[in-house]
């Protein structure tokens, strides 16, 4: 007995059904994959960066995002919902949707035990295929530990890591810094 044949999808097909649904999927290649829900300190985290970050950009030409938008990747096909998203300048949509970004500067991934891994390998290198991404930050949803990951000039990338609820996280793109403390303020741990 065989395995079940897996029906692929044109990406049309997919923004057809993505935009009437309830729940958030992500596209690779023809094949479609439902987004887990998310712990009380992966949403405190990401509520605390959306403000910080929505602060330290008001007025300026780059500005923050939350998971609800969608980033497509032409060059491997994906579409996706980054946990934030900052992008500067003019948005690069997909089509008259007006609801799919081609264009981010950094990219925010908050890890949690399911997703740790495809966020910081398969999913790293997928995203390494945006010309426009600078930054790519993720943060850790059981401990204090950010690691970023910057792209040079030669297009490799340089890694940093803060595991100090001292330290402060430059981000470069946008020329700001963000407090850990703030980050991860109102976080219990298990």
């Amino acid at each position: 007995m065989g395995l079940p044949e897996i029906k692929h999808i044109t990406e049309k097909e997919y923004l057809d059904a993505e935009r009437l649904a309830t729940v958030k999927h992500e596209y690779y290649k023809g094949e479609v994959f439902a987004m887990s829900g998310a712990s009380f300190s992966h949403a405190k985290i990401s509520m605390n960066c959306s403000f910080e970050l929505s602060l330290k950009l008001d007025g300026k030409d780059c500005q923050p995002y939350g998971n609800d938008v969608r980033i497509h990747i032409p060059k491997n096909s994906l579409y996706t919902y980054p946990d934030l998203t900052i992008i500067c300048g003019e948005i690069a949509e997909t089509d008259d949707h007006f609801d799919t970004a081609t264009n981010p500067s950094v990219i925010f991934e908050i890890l949690s035990p399911s997703t740790k891994n495809y966020d910081k390998g398969g999913k790293f290198t997928l995203y390494r295929n945006i010309n426009t991404l600078k930054e790519y930050i993720l943060i850790d949803s059981e401990c204090i530990s950010v690691e970023k990951f910057t792209r040079n000039q030669d297009n490799t990338w340089t890694f940093e890591e803060y595991i100090s609820i001292e330290n402060s996280l430059p981000i470069s793109t946008v020329g700001i810094e963000m407090q850990l403390s703030k980050i991860y303020k109102g976080v219990k741990f298990k």
